[in-house]
């Protein structure tokens, strides 16, 4: 399910259009809900590493990618008043990747709870996990990265 209204772009377009790195690595969005976001890094030769499978740097972009498009997807009614931010990531490489990788991004905490700490003047902190698996299913990493709402009225 792509979140999309009749005068807006989907998220994975709108993604795409504004992040020139998801566009270089032509991340495909396959899901973008506010309870779950897939995203997928096609087989590029270009993005190769030294044993033919993705680079960690664009299997460390396919992760971000899909955790900011849940946050999106579940804060985008909030963009008026708070910018999303990446705060924090740490990636864990676990088996060989090869091939098409998919990024499956969950919100580590209700977005109702994140929405009432920003409406009581607060700058929510959350994290988002994200697997990412190769065609076969195999989890080849794990990674979360923590994002927060800051308030439009903070600079810093």
């Amino acid at each position: 399910m792509t979140v999309m209204s009749a005068d807006q772009m989907s998220i994975g377009d709108m993604l795409a259009a504004t992040v020139p790195m998801a566009r270089t690595l032509n991340l495909e969005f396959l899901e973008t809900a506010p309870d779950r976001a897939v995203v997928c890094l096609p087989d590029q030769s270009a993005y190769h590493n030294h044993v033919g499978g993705p680079h960690a740097g664009a299997m460390f972009t396919l992760g971000e990618s899909a955790s900011g498009a849940i946050v999106l997807a579940a804060f985008g009614d909030q963009l008026t008043r708070a910018v999303p931010l990446a705060v924090r990531a740490e990636i864990a490489y676990k088996k060989l990747a090869m091939g098409v990788v998919t990024a499956t991004a969950t919100l580590g905490r209700p977005a109702a709870e994140v929405v009432a700490e920003l409406d009581a003047g607060q700058r929510p902190e959350f994290p988002v996990s994200v697997e990412i698996r190769r065609a076969d299913g195999a989890v080849t990493g794990e990674m979360t990265v923590v994002w927060t709402l800051r308030p439009a009225d903070q600079r810093k």
